[in-house]
């Protein structure tokens, strides 16, 4: 597209034709673009049944089983007394079959069945059930990628959990799409079970932090760090979270995760805003949101300005907060669209928002995954909007005088899907990702040079 040219001071008005033909660019590259999917809680194939797919595991998501508590007339201790089948059975009868899907995870399996070719209309889940039984697990999973468009995954990792870490003690030789992270919330949110597990394990460490504790709790995650190469640390963390106060956690934050972050070159990724257990009675799908204290993340940053973090907040009422903690600490990375934020009317808010604040310079969404189907509906969805956020703030730009060209959308949208985390994490930015040999990082053309096609060749 030609710029829009300016007479006597004023941008000439673009013509809709132009409009037109800049929406659909907008839409197609995003459409178009490989996604590193920064925070998943999937696993590769080589952790076996860990790593969830297949109809009874969509349905059974905790999303729709809390939407289902409010369709059926069934108390929480006889649905958990019922086989996963049994549950997910319920679940399509009260939110399918009697009623039209459209909660945003109930359409999100609409969405995924319909992306399969698997008729969602279907009363019965016999026939859908059988398709899923026929997959390959390779050979799903790839097609899966492909339909998501994702071409990395990064996992959640949990260093204290027994058989997690027996997997990695075989040293598998991982799916090169999977990625690590390391989930900190048992060393960090529950510290007494962690620290006598880690005891038992003949590390020589007590609930005081006395002694060698510090010591030996970072003698165990250099050796984590060393099987699994993760590319951050994470932590969920509760609305009442505060930094700096004397509370174990705080001690562990400064005397563990910082100079572990440090000495590896390590992100730290902060997910504020849980409130765990808001009712009991349904197990994972109880859980809240409470509005947090961005400044105690703040606080952090100034503090620390040669870690990286990446932050989200649970609370819509903490987006704007965090976007200018944002504007203020280069050292701050907001990313995605988190939980109960994960629906369109309130992505489109937040996306905006950020590109009004930050421009390009943020990661607007992550998948949060746990079912490996979800990255079809998960990223369908959000790129729709992303598309149309994008799109006015192109709009907005062409009215005030300057055209947007396609290597120029194709840049920034490549930026926000992959590039920031490849920034963010340590990794070289700037690889094409095409077959045009267009580098969307610099805007130059690089179809000489020889480099990889893989959009995430970085990774591997």
């Amino acid at each position: 597209m030609k710029n829009n040219g300016v007479v006597n001071g004023v941008a000439a008005k673009p013509t809709a034709m132009e409009l037109q033909t800049l929406r659909c660019e907008v839409e197609e590259i995003v459409r178009s673009t490989p996604v590193i999917d920064i925070h998943t809680h999937l696993f590769a194939p080589e952790f076996g049944d860990m790593n969830l797919f297949g109809i009874d595991e969509l349905l059974t998501y905790h999303y729709l089983v809390a939407e289902m508590f409010r369709a059926a007339r069934i108390s929480p201790d006889r649905f958990w007394r019922m086989s996963k089948a049994e549950q997910a059975e319920l679940v399509w009868q009260s939110l399918f079959v009697e009623k039209l899907p459209i909660s945003e995870a109930a359409r999100g399996v609409v969405t995924v069945l319909s992306a399969l070719g698997i008729d969602s209309s279907r009363t019965n889940l016999s026939e859908i059930r059988d398709f899923f039984k026929t997959q390959n697990v390779g050979g799903h999973i790839d097609r899966i990628l492909e339909l998501a468009n994702v071409g990395a995954i990064v996992m959640t990792n949990d260093p204290f959990d027994t058989a997690e870490m027996e997997v990695w003690e075989g040293k598998p030789d991982i799916d090169s799409r999977f990625h690590a992270s390391l989930r900190m919330d048992r060393l960090l949110n529950n510290w007494r079970q962690t620290a006598e597990r880690l005891e038992g394990a003949g590390f020589g460490v007590d609930i005081h932090m006395s002694g060698d504790t510090t010591a030996e709790i970072r003698r165990y995650l250099d050796m984590c760090i060393e099987q699994m190469k993760p590319l951050y640390m994470a932590v969920s963390l509760p609305d009442d979270f505060q930094y700096p106060t004397g509370d174990v956690r705080n001690r562990l934050i400064n005397e563990i995760i910082f100079p572990t972050a440090r000495e590896h070159k390590l992100p730290f990724t902060l997910m504020v805003g849980v409130r765990r257990g808001v009712n009991p009675a349904l197990r994972s799908a109880g859980d809240g949101v409470g509005r947090a204290d961005v400044a105690a993340v703040e606080r952090m940053c100034m503090e620390n300005p040669d870690i990286s973090f990446l932050a989200t907040f649970l609370s819509r009422e903490n987006q704007h907060e965090l976007c200018v903690a944002a504007r203020k600490f280069s050292n701050l990375m907001p990313f995605g669209c988190w939980w109960f934020l994960n629906n369109p009317s309130i992505v489109a808010e937040i996306t905006t928002e950020r590109l009004e604040l930050l421009g390009s310079t943020f990661i607007p969404q992550h998948s949060d995954a746990r079912v490996l189907e979800q990255l079809i509906y998960k990223w369908q969805h959000s790129k729709r909007v992303i598309a149309d956020c994008l799109y006015s703030s192109y709009e907005q730009l062409v009215f005030a005088g300057r055209m947007a060209t396609r290597h120029e959308i194709q840049r920034d949208v490549r930026k926000m899907f992959s590039g920031n985390f490849h920034e963010w994490v340590g990794l070289p930015a700037g690889i094409s990702d095409d077959a045009s040999g267009f580098d969307y990082e610099n805007g130059e053309d690089v179809s000489s040079y020889p480099i990889p096609s893989d959009p995430v060749a970085d990774l591997q």
